[in-house]
């Protein structure tokens, strides 16, 4: 199976290009053997939303090259970091943005950063597709995706999703994301057409896009949406649109069945997406026609994929409203995480396994319903709650907040709330702090509720953890 199916077109509106069959194939082929000429070892490419880094990743993944899709705004000491532990042939586009001095042992050659030295780790022949398990702070490790994970989970997402060579896919979310990724290889694999447009769906150029390409289909994160509910976004004005898929975190009900109701209402479908980046990415989709009856849940597991629980004792049940760590098993799974440049040599450690580190049960038709994460969790006068339970409490909670970010804080829980600058801000933070109070019967200083303008994001629209845990 190739990732570029029969009749697969790129439409990059930047450049005002279009490219498809013998012209597309062309381009690929032409990056492909300069990559051919690189020294052994791992491909960086910092990936921006455009044409040429979208033919690096064809071009390396045709010619069977392991290559690492790095976040292009990547702090500098970071990418350093990641560049002497894994020693890249190449670090392709490096020199498009600062900073532009190539490390210790490069050099610059065009846009990219080359490595002067000949001797490398060859990477293991089964090896294709590199991602970060972090955004632009941190020591991330690499999780490292087969050629047979990142074309199963293609084509499986393909098979739910209905894809055919007739849809035309914008790129809404960066590439070196494991869903904006998976977004270009499920159209890809059908022979649809991507539109490369690098505005994003809260730009305006975006728009002026889904309507002169006629695109079929949006994916967005819960952030998105939340945003596009606050521009009262409307699928009547794009008589094209007629598919949304949701993933990158839980939306509240409440808006899955608004924008559910809306696509419908014009003829369209709405799906509802889980999966990591450890999953090449995606492990469900919600049938659209079941969303409604199934309001919260996940899915079912995609076509070769399945799941189970498993108890705190270690074992393992697929017996429904039993909750434990979510364990998913399938062709998409990683071959394992890579902590430097030796671990690209392994070979496959997880053998389909996948324990998540995710809550939740199976429902009787084995839909699946994600209940908090094992690693999200605070304190509050010593008593453990879900900082994602949180999160929701407040949106629910009809205080005015619809953006909020909870973080441990020692013996309490700070909440971070995307208020308009006005002075009603801090009242509002009273509210959801005392609605918090009542719903769980703690005292309301347990929940520093705190407005920002802006809840920090990650380039792939998730809220930047991280950042905000260094405020606390």
């Amino acid at each position: 199976m190739r990732l570029l199916g029969a009749g697969a077109r790129l439409v990059d509106v930047a450049g005002g290009r279009e490219l498809t069959g013998p012209e597309l194939e062309a381009e690929i082929a032409a990056v492909a053997a300069e990559l051919a000429g690189l020294p052994p070892g791992v491909l960086f490419a910092r990936m921006s939303v455009d044409l040429g880094s979208v033919l690096g990743y064809l071009g390396a993944f045709e010619s069977g090259r392991a290559i690492a899709l790095i976040d292009p705004a990547l702090d500098a000491d970071v990418l350093a970091g990641l560049v002497e532990r894994f020693r890249p042939a190449a670090v392709l586009n490096a020199a498009a943005s600062p900073p532009d001095a190539p490390p210790a042992g490069y050099a610059v050659s065009g846009a990219n950063w080359r490595r002067e030295s000949a001797a490398g780790v060859v990477p293991h022949p089964d090896l294709a597709v590199l991602l970060p398990t972090s955004g632009s702070t941190g020591n991330p490790k690499l999780v490292r995706l087969s050629r047979e994970a990142i074309l199963s989970n293609a084509d499986a997402i393909a098979q739910v999703l209905g894809i055919t060579a007739d849809e035309v896919a914008p790129t809404c979310l960066p590439l070196h994301y494991s869903y904006g990724l998976s977004v270009l290889n499920s159209h890809l694999i059908r022979g649809a057409t991507v539109v490369i447009e690098p505005s994003g769906v809260l730009g305006r150029g975006f728009w002026d896009a889904v309507n002169t390409h006629g695109v079929t289909s949006l994916a967005g994160v819960p952030y998105h949406y939340e945003m596009l509910r606050r521009l009262k976004f409307d699928p009547a004005k794009y008589p094209t649109l007629r598919t949304l898929t949701q993933a990158g975190g839980k939306l509240r009900d409440e808006l899955v069945a608004e924008f559910n109701d809306r696509i419908r209402a014009v003829g369209g479908r709405m799906f509802v997406m889980y999966g990591q980046t450890e999953a090449g990415p995606r492990m469900t989709t919600v049938p659209a026609e079941r969303l409604e009856e199934k309001a919260g849940s996940a899915g079912p597991a995609l076509p070769g994929g399945s799941f189970a629980v498993r108890r705190d004792d270690g074992s393992e049940t697929t017996h429904p409203k039993i909750v434990g760590e979510v364990v998913y098993r399938g062709p998409n799974v990683m071959m394992g995480y890579a902590e430097d440049e030796a671990a690209l040599a392994g070979g496959d450690e997880q053998g389909g396994l996948l324990a998540t580190g995710d809550l939740g049960y199976l429902d009787e038709d084995g839909y699946l319903f994600i209940t908090g994460r094992l690693k999200r969790i605070g304190k509050v006068f010593g008593n453990r709650i879900s900082l994602d339970d949180l999160e929701q409490a407040v949106r629910s909670a009809s205080v005015g907040i619809d953006v909020v970010a909870a973080v441990a804080g020692g013996d309490k829980v700070v909440l971070f709330a995307e208020l308009p600058d006005s002075g009603g801000a801090k009242d509002i933070c009273k509210d959801a702090a005392r609605a918090l109070s009542e719903r769980l019967h703690l005292h309301a200083s347990g929940f520093d509720v705190r407005p920002v303008d802006t809840v920090p994001l990650l380039a792939s629209g998730k809220i930047d953890y991280r950042s905000l845990e260094a405020q606390v």
